[in-house]
């Protein structure tokens, strides 16, 4: 099992350790994850997101590969900026979802899942194939931590990287932490504002130690993938394995926002998915808000006046709602819509939930 360079760190702290895609990864801290929940939407938390992999996209034709790659518009990705994508097979399946970052004109950084880093550089490789780019997986050379929250801010700036001179909102800057040099973006998988920090893996611990120990003022808490999972089912933010997978695209999942129909150029599965833009799709994905006291989880089976109409992907207890909330696929051709009624069977029970508008809990990014 993999351990990441902030294992030591987390010892320290006695955190719950367990087996994620490989790694040996804190679930939580004594303090619970509720109240580790509770402190990123009030305050700020610290993630440890070193499991995530790094590939580094770089060449004349970088752009052109990059189209071909995944359904967003990178054409349009200004340098310095960021944009949430799928990489898509030639059927329209997502391969995996991640951020693409334009750090230079040519140069590039993806952001992918710690569970595909092996296959998605495959794929990707055999996609650079015929263009002039140069693709890197440096995954086992960086490590990446996760600064969120609505105090987050205010601990950056006490690092010396003042308000004015933060990345924006899906922004990313080069930047000096206490002498470490490091890549700051504003992005985050909570819902709130914050900061992902990709470093090298020789200075993570020591980032990790000067975050903690100057964020104190601000209540900082480190957190583990118990609430990291709860803050972005809140947020309706999909996990790849669960909410989506080579069998489902983007316009299923509920993405279309993500896929510009006016991008010109081919991408893999382009006829499929614009054909579901223009037609529609037999399954969607849907939020679900429990309006009986129960907790819905994954393969929860979703019914409407005794006929199955669905399945939960995923699901939990809302620590800011206090209710049960899932994310779930249903049958369009049953015609729910928002507000409905339906029932969901769990431990051979039926309780009623209600489809719902998301996110579940308002999102608060920077502007």
């Amino acid at each position: 099992m993999k351990r990441t360079f902030l294992y030591d760190e987390h010892l320290k702290l006695n955190a719950k350790m367990v087996d994620f895609c490989g790694w040996e990864m804190p679930i939580q801290y004594p303090d619970g994850i509720v109240a580790e929940h509770k402190a990123v939407r009030e305050n700020c938390g610290l993630f440890d997101v070193s499991h995530m992999g790094e590939v580094f996209a770089e060449g004349e034709e970088a752009v052109f590969f990059l189209q071909h790659l995944v359904p967003q518009d990178i054409s349009k990705l200004h340098e310095g900026h960021a944009v949430y994508c799928q990489m898509t097979d030639e059927q329209g399946g997502i391969i995996d979802d991640l951020i693409i970052y334009r750090l230079e004109e040519e140069k590039f950084l993806l952001i992918i899942n710690a569970a595909c880093i092996d296959n998605d550089f495959a794929w990707i490789e055999k996609n650079a194939q015929g263009y002039d780019v140069r693709v890197e997986n440096k995954s086992e050379e960086y490590s990446m931590i996760a600064l969120q929250g609505p105090k987050s801010s205010d601990v950056v700036e006490k690092s010396g990287i003042f308000k004015h001179m933060q990345p924006k909102f899906f922004s990313i800057i080069k930047t000096k932490i206490d002498g470490c040099d490091v890549f700051l973006s504003r992005t985050g998988y909570t819902g709130e504002d914050g900061f992902e920090i990709l470093a090298k893996n020789e200075d993570i611990s020591h980032l990790w130690k000067y975050l903690m120990e100057i964020g104190k003022e601000f209540s900082i808490t480190p957190v583990g993938l118990g609430a990291r999972d709860t803050l972005r089912l809140e947020a309706a933010l999909l996990l790849y394995g669960q909410d989506m997978n080579k069998q489902t695209t983007p316009i299923e999942a509920s993405l279309g926002w993500s896929v510009p129909e006016g991008k010109t150029a081919d991408y893999n599965g382009r006829d499929v998915i614009l054909s579901q833009l223009k037609n529609g799709v037999a399954r969607k994905l849907v939020g679900l808000v429990m309006t009986d006291r129960a907790i819905p989880r994954h393969n929860c089976l979703i019914y409407k006046n005794g006929i199955r109409v669905g399945i939960v992907t995923s699901g939990s207890i809302s620590p800011m709602l206090g209710v049960g909330i899932a994310l779930g696929y249903v049958d369009t051709s049953k015609g729910l819509k928002t507000d409905d009624i339906v029932e969901i069977e769990i431990r051979g029970r039926f309780f009623k939930a209600k489809i719902s508008r998301r996110p579940f809990v308002h999102k608060f990014y920077s502007k």
